[in-house]
């Protein structure tokens, strides 16, 4: 039995639908969460471990469930609350560039780092959110 010309483009163009649409499907259940960005000399490590540290933002401001700290790994569950984007950027001694993906609006990320004695500053890092309140200092002791 002979396959027309027509029924293989046919087939051909259902094939090439069905594969963009499971690419944009994979591309957005990712949901905007996510893991530290960055080598692991930045201090981030794999989600869920360490002592668990909820972290909920909004429009201006970062909340964290604990203030004091110790020499340790923690696992960073960054909520954002707010109705705009946000994520959450850790710098400090031995922590560089250890930041969540950007997080839509209700949705939620992970960042684990280890924290060694020192000063750390946790900020939103999105162009203006931290100058408008998103940065909290914390020190580990």
């Amino acid at each position: 039995m002979a396959i027309s010309a027509h029924t293989s483009r046919t087939a051909l163009r259902t094939t090439g639908v069905a594969f963009c649409a499971a690419l944009v499907l994979a591309a957005c259940s990712g949901g905007g969460g996510g893991q530290a960005k960055g080598p692991a000399s930045s201090g981030a490590g794999t989600a869920g471990s360490g002592t668990r540290v909820t972290v909920t933002e909004t429009e201006y401001a970062l909340k964290l469930s604990q203030s004091s700290f110790t020499p340790g790994t923690y696992t960073f569950v960054t909520d954002n609350a707010g109705k705009i984007t946000h994520a959450l950027s850790i710098v400090g001694p031995g922590v560089q560039d250890a930041r969540t993906k950007n997080i839509q609006g209700g949705r939620q990320a992970t960042l684990t780092v280890t924290l060694k004695k020192g000063a750390y500053d946790l900020y939103c890092p999105i162009p203006g959110h931290k100058q408008l309140g998103m940065d909290q200092p914390i020190q580990v002791r």
